[in-house]
């Protein structure tokens, strides 16, 4: 299949300069919404007992917390509700009990769970240097398997990952807790495994067509690749929407980030990595 990608870079590179800005707008102005994992709270899950004990009854009961109420099934329930700043175990377990004493006898307890503030913020940090330490691992990897304008590459269209998917959650107001760093992590390796694809088929090419315009080269051996990288992102989208479809609430938000991790991959692969190719010589040797 014969694509000419090349032709629409200036357009590639506009529509990604205005996702990074509108990224970190976001990350400045917005900022993230933490989960219970990161911010501090209180997570349970209960089963009504009787049928007429409904969620907008539970909710109003518990309105004065201003809980966040959440079908997982048809019979259970997700309540989470955050903790003041500074508050102590004490303070933490009091809390717990009030929930407990105005839910009385009308649920049954699946699992209840407290994080402090405290461990919120550690979660933070561990997290935060997972992603640091994934980023330069991938980038030293880049590095050691490509040289020139392939690292340069690569690097670039991986450092765009990262930023929008931090400019995704942070736009669209999706809880940030571990499994979204999860996602992150996984969403990034999904798509520097698509750039190593399509680079190894640019350079296989680039040894096999010597006068080949640069341009040309590229649009040929992303076409080569095109039906593979298709097959690879519509399957794993189809799975993603399987998910949100049939899989409940609680899958929800993982379905929507996953889903946008492959099309944000497949867009950097596809047109970012390989476009910043085509301002390098990648027939010199020392490249």
């Amino acid at each position: 299949m014969k694509l000419h990608i090349m032709k629409y870079r200036k357009i590639a590179y506009i529509v990604s300069g205005v996702l990074v800005l509108l990224s970190v707008l976001s990350l400045l102005f917005r900022g993230l919404n933490y989960g219970i994992d990161f911010s501090g709270g209180i997570s349970m899950e209960v089963t009504p007992i009787e049928q007429s004990y409904t969620i907008d009854k539970m909710r109003a009961a518990l309105s004065e917390f201003s809980p966040e109420l959440q079908q997982v099934d048809g019979k259970s329930i997700l309540i989470r509700l955050g903790l003041p700043k500074g508050a102590t175990d004490a303070q933490q377990n009091e809390r717990v009990s009030e929930i407990k004493n105005i839910l009385g006898n009308n649920v049954e307890y699946s699992q209840v769970q407290i994080v402090g503030p405290k461990i919120g913020g550690e979660l933070i940090r561990g997290g935060i240097l997972a992603i640091l330490f994934a980023f330069i691992m991938m980038a030293i990897y880049v590095w050691i398997r490509y040289k020139g304008g392939y690292a340069v590459g690569a690097f670039c269209s991986l450092f765009l990952d990262f930023v929008l998917m931090f400019g995704f959650y942070s736009i669209t107001g999706l809880e940030f807790n571990q499994t979204a760093i999860a996602i992150i992590l996984t969403g990034i390796g999904y798509s520097i495994n698509d750039k190593v694809v399509n680079y190894d088929r640019i350079d296989e090419n680039v040894k096999k067509y010597h006068k080949m315009p640069m341009a040309d080269l590229i649009d040929l051996s992303v076409g080569e690749m095109f039906r593979r990288t298709m097959l690879t992102s519509v399957s794993t989208m189809l799975a993603m929407v399987g998910l949100y479809l049939f899989g409940g609430a609680m899958l929800r938000e993982f379905a929507i980030a996953m889903g946008f991790s492959v099309v944000m991959g497949t867009f950097t692969s596809i047109f970012i990595s390989n476009m910043i190719l085509y301002n390098f010589n990648l027939r010199d040797t020392d490249n």
